[in-house]
């Protein structure tokens, strides 16, 4: 059996939430439907709801479903934009940190060409942090009149930096500005309270909890308002139109309530199979360097589960290609079109070049992670990265043979 070291674009389904699935998903029923069977899954669906709200600190008013995280981010940055900016016209800037997932930078960008946004993009520093004092500067001597929300990830997808969350909803709160936080990577990872945020929305997913794919949520305040993305039958408080998947929900919940419950063990367990991940892979490639916060002097900057290095010289995808070989799945985290490498936008806001972005990979745990995984992982990385290293960066021929190049 191959290795998973790619938690962080999904994680396998809990038993939980394989139990929920099965057991609802073998049951018809509309939950917008009156009949028997309709109002069946309507209980499912807001038990499911409740249960969920419990989990991430929120009411269960607050709990807004969507088919992911995707989903749920374009509807909090468009519907926020479209809200405050039809109430006063002159909130076109939304303020964004450079790191965000595509989801969210993609949505932002779409908003700047076509509905008259400007997107402001607030630099971070070399471990990915959000810088404050630009915030502060983006909001002093009357800026914060122009500014419609904005927007900043809980915790990197890429590199596992957490973000002071706190001190930017503190600091946008003096101005009333609402902040969206896309917390699809530190939801079930670490603490999260939506309630005790101060946060107007917040995404969440459930693939990355060990749900199934295609479900998740926005949690939205009770008194915030938002411009729908989609139109239809009016479900979830007329925002997110769309028959309910119940059986995907239920599945959720159960994950959310599981992954929540466990929380403290596991981010123990998991922080220590990566901390054994960040040492070997330092000892093995000591030219290698770990991006983000250091867990060693700043264990609660980091994600649990997240370590992520440049390894110089090396390509992230011949890499990623010969450690597959060897059985163990890893990411670069970086964009690749039509079999050209680009570095990820994330480390080069981080400060870096792209020849070094270039040489990312991502390896990142989750529950079903042990030690033997660890273990296989350190046997077989110094093989793959000689054979990487001497295949060399992509502007030269690669010797590196695949089943896509055979």
């Amino acid at each position: 059996m191959p290795v998973y070291l790619d938690h962080a674009a999904t994680t396998p389904i809990s038993a939980p939430a394989l139990a929920a699935l099965t057991s609802v998903i073998a049951h018809s029923g509309n939950p917008s439907s009156l009949h028997g069977a309709g109002r069946r899954a309507r209980a499912t669906v807001e038990a499911s709801r409740e249960t969920l709200a419990q989990a991430a600190g929120a009411h269960p008013t607050e709990v807004i479903f969507t088919s992911g995280g995707t989903e749920a981010d374009n509807l909090a940055v468009k519907g926020l934009f479209w809200s405050r900016n039809a109430a006063d016209p002159a909130r076109t800037r939304i303020l964004v940190s450079s790191v965000e997932h595509a989801a969210v930078q993609d949505t932002v960008e779409w908003l700047d060409k076509h509905e008259g946004a400007e997107a402001i993009w607030l630099p971070v520093d070399a471990a990915g942090i959000l810088d404050l004092a630009a915030l502060e500067n983006e909001l002093a001597d009357g800026g914060a009149d122009s500014v419609a929300l904005l927007t900043c990830m809980w915790a990197n997808n890429e590199v596992g930096t957490v973000q002071p969350i706190a001190e930017i909803v503190t600091l946008a709160s003096r101005y009333g500005i609402p902040v969206h936080s896309d917390a699809v990577q530190a939801f079930g990872s670490i603490p999260v309270n939506f309630k005790e945020s101060g946060l107007a929305a917040m995404s969440i997913s459930g693939h990355k909890i060990g749900g199934p794919v295609g479900v998740g949520a926005l949690l939205l305040g009770r008194a915030v308002k938002l411009t729908p993305v989609q139109h239809g039958g009016g479900q979830e408080r007329s925002v997110r139109s769309g028959t309910l998947d119940t059986a995907g929900i239920a599945a959720f919940a159960a994950a959310a309530q599981d992954v929540t419950s466990n929380l403290a063990s596991e981010h123990a367990r998991i922080s220590g199979l990566r901390d054994a991940i960040i040492a070997a892979v330092r000892e093995l490639v000591p030219e290698a360097v770990l991006r983000g916060v250091d867990p060693a002097g700043n264990p609660d900057g980091r994600l649990p589960g997240n370590a992520h290095f440049t390894f110089p010289g090396c390509e992230g995808d011949s890499l990623l290609f010969l450690l597959d070989m060897a059985g163990i799945e890893s990411s670069t985290g970086s964009a690749c079109t039509a079999g050209v490498p680009r570095p990820s936008h994330v480390l080069l806001a981080m400060g870096l070049d792209e020849d070094t972005a270039r040489g990312a990979q991502r390896f990142s745990l989750g529950h079903t992670s042990s030690e033997k995984d660890v273990e296989a992982f350190v046997a077989a990385l110094p093989q793959a990265h000689a054979r990487a290293k001497a295949a060399g960066m992509a502007g030269h021929q690669s010797s590196i043979q695949t089943a896509s190049t055979q």
